[in-house]
């Protein structure tokens, strides 16, 4: 289907005879906002060889439609203001209105960045505050696809208000809101979230394919298609015995049991590559200014922990190349604390998300001290975006000021002890509550001892009674760690491991 792909949008399955009209995608729309410092493309379709203008600040550009009917236009790059009215005219006339010129970043992710607003903390003074007209909002549905789709299928731009706000994501209306207020501009929020996704469906399945070390992705994938028709089987049957269940505890005033789960399938949201084509590619063609992403819980089992760092660093290196636009700011947010979370692989993704940090232009939003203990979708949605916020307004906008707790930067052995160096600790470092906490030292056999721990100015000093010649050093290495090393900001330090020379 000529430079677009095979994708075929929803909203665009029109006849032949009605493609004179000028028709433009979902996202370009009322109310949005159009990324500022550099061409802005706007596209849509027409009639093969139709003839299309589009007017935006005093700029008029032009275009026709190639053989497939499809046509684009790059504006000049403009500074943030508004509201401007952006024209098209082919054979017919569209006008938006009310379009601003700002910032615009995609909040992506599974349920902890789907998570509405009105489901998270102090939600009630929260949306009675969400009147915000320069901070708009645009929230993609959830859609599957095997090959590239051209659209997007969503709640259409909005400005931020007690009632748009409502159902977005909580993280990123406060992550926007931050910046609207730091950055006093504009600011666009595409939200593509989907709960209980893992990276791999938001991975382009060619980028998978194209590394040998990320085919245990889909060989997981593989094997839950084979076991499908026993698995569908069993839920069947687990289905004909709670409905008996069900009514034998109905008669009784009992509470009913639980659902049984049906198994995830061909049309499941872990199916890889899935919700790349449906819910990422399409947005690829709309300028932004970055990513923030909160994910990452589905892949702590224990087949997918080992390689979540090769395909999340994998995922973020596809997305860039597919928008276009060089390493554009990817921000992220590390797993919580979790009591109920496996105990082994949690702290190891928590491992990979950090690692992620060798990217460029990529910056981690610590939550170590947010997390709910029996609650996987902790409530404090506000402190995630704000800590989002000050990695933007740091890395992207500028602003000298302390944006991460601190990060593990390198570990010398001194007598028996272990001295911890880190980056952004230069204001020195600070145990909350009393001594440091969540220590520990392994020798040579690699078995760790919990550990003493003490500041020295901007290093940690490690030792254990039982530990004589450490060769191993980690912090907060649990689902659920009590720990609790800060900077003298008040963010706290990142969960690591690391061997001592």
């Amino acid at each position: 289907m000529g430079r677009w792909g095979v994708g075929i949008a929803l909203g665009w399955l029109a006849a032949c005879a009605a493609q004179a009209e000028v028709r433009l995608p979902v996202l370009v729309a009322d109310h949005m906002v159009v990324q500022r410092g550099g061409p802005a493309r706007i596209w849509g379709r027409a009639e093969p060889g139709e003839a299309v203008s589009v007017s935006f600040r005093g700029e008029t550009r032009r275009a026709a439609a190639d053989g497939d009917g499809l046509w684009e236009v790059w504006l000049s790059p403009g500074e943030a203001g508004g509201p401007f009215e952006l024209a098209i005219e082919g054979r017919n006339r569209i006008v938006l209105k009310d379009v601003l010129v700002g910032d615009v970043w995609v909040a992506a992710g599974q349920s902890n960045m789907e998570w509405p607003l009105e489901w998270a903390g102090e939600a009630e003074a929260e949306l009675a505050a969400a009147r915000h007209p320069r901070l708009r909002l645009f929230r993609a549905m959830h859609r599957l696809s095997e090959y590239a789709l051209d659209d997007l299928y969503g709640k259409p731009w909005a400005e931020s208000s007690p009632q748009t706000a409502r159902d977005f994501s909580a993280v990123g209306y406060h992550f926007g809101r931050y910046l609207e207020e730091s950055a006093g501009v504009p600011i666009g929020l595409i939200q593509v979230a989907w709960g209980g996704t893992p990276v791999d469906a938001w991975t382009r399945l060619g980028a998978i394919t194209a590394d040998a070390a990320l085919l245990p992705s889909l060989a997981e994938w593989a094997r839950r298609m084979e076991g499908h028709p026993a698995a569908l089987l069993r839920y069947q049957r687990e289905c004909r015995q709670w409905e008996a269940a069900a009514a034998e505890a109905k008669a009784a005033g009992r509470r009913l049991p639980p659902n049984p789960v049906r198994p995830a399938g061909p049309e499941s949201p872990w199916r890889p590559g899935a919700i790349y084509n449906a819910m990422v590619a399409p947005a690829t063609r709309f300028r932004i200014r970055g990513v923030i992403w909160y994910q990452g819980e589905s892949n702590t089992t224990a087949e997918r922990a080992p390689v979540y760092g090769r395909l999340f660093r994998t995922m973020i290196e596809d997305w860039r190349r597919a928008w276009g636009q060089g390493d554009f700011p990817f921000l992220f947010v590390q797993l919580a604390n979790f009591a109920g979370a496996p105990e082994s692989q949690w702290p190891e993704v928590r491992e990979e998300q950090r690692q992620t940090l060798g990217l460029a232009n990529t910056a981690m939003a610590v939550t170590i001290d947010l997390g709910e203990a029996n609650n996987i979708h902790p409530r404090n949605k506000r402190e995630v975006g704000r800590r989002l916020a000050l990695a933007a307004r740091a890395l992207v906008y500028g602003e000298k000021i302390v944006w991460s707790g601190p990060l593990f930067r390198q570990a010398t052995r001194e007598g028996a002890g272990v001295r911890l160096w880190f980056d952004h600790a230069s204001g020195g470092l600070v145990a909350r509550g009393g001594r440091l906490r969540g220590f520990e030292l392994a020798g040579a056999d690699g078995k760790f001892a919990p550990a003493e721990a003490r500041v020295e100015g901007a290093t940690v000093v490690v030792t254990s009674s039982g530990v004589a010649a450490p060769r191993q050093v980690r912090y907060g290495w649990a689902a659920n760690p009590d720990c609790n090393l800060y900077n003298a900001e008040g963010l706290p330090a990142s969960p690591f491991r690391a061997r001592c020379y």
